[in-house]
């Protein structure tokens, strides 16, 4: 019997001094905060630092663990934090064809794909953390 595999990923909502949430426009899935897998050898924390720098040229500080979303039939688990910018300059690449700051509630109507506005939206409500969502 071959031992079970799952995905983990670590994704990063990150708020200017403004309040402002950054969005990357991913070719496939639109309007998203950054993020992506777990590497061997790499904590969460350290990844969503990667992804994000990676995605978007933007280097940041986790200030917060926020919760988990579980997609059980595909064996995925995506942990989510909170951050802020700490240096770099925000560019486009080719994971992030566009990238910004937007207010809240402008940012929430550009996310469409499946739960990420969902999220988003339990990042920001620090009374409801940590959550687990599992779908």
């Amino acid at each position: 019997m071959e031992p079970p595999r799952h995905i983990v990923s670590a994704a990063a909502i990150v708020l200017n001094d403004e309040g402002e949430l950054l969005l990357i426009k991913g070719p496939k899935r639109g309007w998203e905060m950054p993020g992506g897998q777990v590497e061997i050898g790499e904590s969460l924390i350290e990844a969503a630092i990667r992804e994000t720098k990676e995605e978007c040229g933007l280097e940041i500080e986790v200030t917060r663990f926020c919760g988990v979303f579980q997609n059980v039939k595909r064996g995925i688990c995506n942990t989510l934090f909170i951050g802020k910018p700490v240096g770099g300059k925000l560019t486009t690449t080719p994971e992030a064809l566009d990238v910004g700051f937007f207010p809240i509630e402008k940012a929430l109507e550009k996310v469409t794909w499946n739960n990420f506005r969902k999220r988003i939206e339990l990042c920001l409500q620090k009374e409801s953390q940590p959550f687990f969502v599992d779908f």
